[in-house]
């Protein structure tokens, strides 16, 4: 019996041992499986803040030229070879966007390049400003006033008179842009700020957006204020607006920047120097010297940094309430 006990302890003894050993196995197993999933994720980090690197440079590059540009003479601009920062830095290409510089009044400036006399930034500005400012006001008049009717009030053909609305958005611009051309010419509208401003009051997609976010307001406030003996309008102005503020300011800042970023439709209808605006400018012959047909680049790259600066800074400031008033609509992108 003694000896099968020893037989016996003799043989479980070696079992016990490599069940430690396989634990011990595994244990370094997990350990360098641990290590490679580190590493792994480390590589994974480092390839996507090397891409994400890239493309930020691909995106801001344009941008940082346009800025450097800004600041170079005529001479270093045109070199055959480029350089990424200003050999001497001017500010005469600013100086004179706005006021009279005559050559040889800065060393550099070559003959006919004064800009002020042709360009008049100030003037665009004022023209730019003007018509983004009225017609926002006037847009948001009508957006709210369209945008509570289909909301809160009832009657005959609502419906089908939105869904009519919101097919015009499947129609591209464009092809409205020949109609409005027309519409314009017969009333004699060419070459003032009525064309500029009422053809394009009506937004589709804002009364949609403003629509969406007045139906999420409970219906029960507006029973107890007509209860009450609230009027629409006051209903409107009291509880409405104040609680739709984010859309409404969203709606503000879009309206204002695709007024700021207009091209087509001004370079068509307004060309001359008391109304065209600040985009039609930039493209204008205010930049060419018209003995040589040499366009003064670095003047309008200068020109175009003045004319981003204030779309930069409302997205900067103001992109919070873009993307909280789209939320607030129940629009998700």
């Amino acid at each position: 019996m003694d000896e099968e006990v020893k037989i016996t302890e003799t043989t479980e003894t070696p079992a016990g041992t490599g069940s430690a050993a396989d634990k011990v196995m595994k244990a370094k197993d997990i350990r360098s499986v641990s290590k490679k999933q580190v590493v792994t994720k480390i590589l994974v980090q480092i390839g996507l803040y090397v891409f994400l690197t890239a493309v930020a440079i691909a995106v801001l590059f344009p941008f940082y030229w346009m800025l450097i540009s800004s600041f170079k003479t005529i001479d270093e601009y045109n070199a055959t070879v480029p350089t990424l920062w200003p050999k001497q830095f001017v500010w005469y290409n600013y100086r004179g966007l706005f006021v009279d510089i005559l050559p040889g009044e800065v060393p550099g400036l070559e003959e006919g390049m004064e800009v002020a006399g042709e360009l008049n930034l100030g003037r665009l500005f004022f023209n730019t400003c003007l018509v983004g400012i009225v017609s926002t006001i006037l847009s948001l008049i009508v957006t709210v006033l369209s945008a509570y009717a289909f909301a809160r009030l009832e009657f005959k053909g609502k419906n089908l008179l939105f869904g009519a609305l919101l097919a015009t958005m499947m129609i591209p611009g464009e092809l409205f842009t020949i109609t409005n051309y027309v519409t314009v010419s017969d009333f004699g509208w060419l070459n003032t700020f009525t064309a500029l401003i009422v053809p394009f009051l009506v937004s589709v997609f804002y009364i949609y957006l403003l629509r969406q976010n007045f139906l999420q307001i409970p219906n029960e406030l507006y029973l107890a204020a007509k209860v009450d003996g609230t009027s629409d309008l006051k209903y409107l102005w009291k509880v409405m607006i104040p609680l739709s503020a984010p859309t409404l300011i969203s709606i503000t800042i879009l309206k204002m920047m695709g007024a700021w970023n207009s091209y087509i439709w001004p370079r068509l209808v307004a060309n001359d120097t008391m109304h065209m605006l600040i985009t039609v400018g930039l493209r204008g012959t205010g930049f060419v010297d018209a003995a040589t047909n040499m366009v003064n680049y670095p003047a309008q790259m200068a020109a175009v940094v003045l004319v981003t600066l204030p779309l930069l800074l409302v997205f900067m400031f103001f992109r919070k309430y873009i993307m909280r008033g789209v939320s607030r609509s129940g629009i998700k992108g």
